[in-house]
């Protein structure tokens, strides 16, 4: 198979390092990929949201199926011009990924469908927001309703934090995906990531995590895109696995056919498990990042058949993907002063040498200059992945390698893990 895949993060690093290793591939070019990328595959230098240059590649390369990344890419319409150019992808609609691009949309669409979440309320301005904080106590979750690259949200300890961050979006500090807020009841949990492989009509299970958000160890500091994950997670039984998936993953799948925006790709649930079962906190359109970075590590089966199905209409009836007997961790280093304001261009040594065959780093934002010294290009810099016989083992060798890697303008999380453990 010829596979175009788009992107340019950890997450596609990790799709590409899995891809790579399909007995089915034939090509794999990475648009616009990235300097770690460069060493599984091609790469040229047209962006996520460049539709028309992506289509174009594609075209160009005969691709039998593009597997799209971001979400960015997929919130611009991608997916739709591909299916008018008869190539197949592994992406929602742009219709369909309205599941993630907006939160309004999502908790309309929840409410419509009877699927379990948060009571909310949408407004575009404080004055209006403000009726509906009186009735509620704190903590206050007040989120951005478009995308934010996983910046959008806020826990505001107190009313007078709650207003503040409501007049921050609206003010403009997310554009135009704060011009209206989504304003949720503080829901009491454990956070846990599941995600299911969709084609319109079937979904099936594909794996399930556990992350953390906050910059800092203890989960303190303010939300980021992700400092680090781990797979299996403990606190998601097969009990609350399946209730989940019939609760929210199935419902979800009919209610977009019924409504004539059938959902194809990988669905993510970011899930809440509270008192009375689990509850939707949001919907992803495409691989969680970095939980994707843990799912391809413990993968077994070659993962580009699974793709393929899913963007052609054709889950049904395949057995269910095959696990490996493993945990996985994911650190991420980010660059100092993430997520507001991370400083670039930092030195790193370290990251290319061989960790041994469990342990894989993802680049997530980095750049190669022509003498070959690596340096920091992003917030989130490297994904320090490792797998083991046991949560505890996958944690030591991931952390071993975060140690061997100098990175003086970065930091990480030291407590990834820690919930299991």
């Amino acid at each position: 198979m010829k596979v175009l895949l788009v992107g340019s993060g950890g997450r596609e690093h990790a799709l590409a390092w899995k891809i790579a290793q399909s007995p089915v591939l034939e090509r794999l070019i990475a648009a616009p990929g990235s300097d770690g990328m460069a060493a599984l595959c091609e790469t040229r230098p047209v962006k996520a949201d460049d539709v028309a240059g992506l289509v174009a590649l594609a075209a160009e390369m005969n691709a039998d199926l593009v597997v799209v990344g971001p979400e960015t890419a997929l919130a611009a319409g991608l997916a739709d011009r591909l299916a008018e150019a008869g190539i197949a992808c592994f992406g929602p609609s742009q219709a369909a990924a309205r599941l993630e691009s907006s939160k309004a949309f999502t908790k309309d669409f929840c409410r419509r469908h009877g699927l379990p979440t948060a009571a909310y309320g949408v407004f575009e301005t404080a004055d209006a927001a403000a009726p509906f904080l009186d009735g509620l106590t704190a903590p206050y979750v007040i989120k951005a309703d478009g995308l934010a690259a996983g910046k959008g949200v806020v826990i505001a300890a107190t009313r007078q934090e709650a207003d503040a961050a409501v007049l921050d979006m609206l003010g403009g500090r997310f554009g135009a995906s704060g011009a209206r807020v989504v304003i949720e009841d503080f829901m009491v949990g454990e956070e846990a990531s599941l995600f299911a492989l969709c084609d319109g009509e079937t979904a099936v299970l594909f794996g399930y995590a556990q992350d953390h958000k906050r910059a800092y160890d203890g989960d303190l500091g303010p939300n980021t895109g992700g400092m680090g994950t781990y797979s299996p997670a403990p606190v998601l039984t097969e009990e609350l696995i399946q209730q989940a998936f019939g609760q929210l993953i199935a419902p979800t799948l009919k209610g977009m056919a019924a409504e004539g925006i059938p959902y194809c790709g990988v669905l993510y649930a970011g899930l809440m498990l509270t008192d009375q079962g689990p509850k939707l906190v949001e919907y992803n359109a495409r691989f969680g990042d970095p939980e994707c970075q843990v799912l391809m590590l413990r993968l077994q089966d070659d993962l580009l058949p699974w793709l393929a199905a899913a963007a052609r209409g054709e889950l049904a009836g395949r057995p269910a993907p095959v696990w490996r007997n493993e945990a996985a961790v994911c650190v991420v280093l980010a660059a100092d002063g993430y997520p507001d304001s991370p400083v670039t261009g930092g030195q790193i040594r370290g990251a290319d040498q061989d960790f041994g065959a469990d342990t894989v780093v993802f680049h997530a934002g980095t750049r190669r200059e022509s003498d070959g010294t690596l340096r920091s290009s992003g917030g989130r810099v490297l994904n320090v992945c490792a797998r083991g016989l046991s949560l505890s083992q996958a944690r030591e060798r991931a952390y071993a390698a975060v140690d061997a890697i100098d990175f003086p303008g970065g930091f990480h999380r030291t407590d990834i893990g820690w919930r299991a453990l």
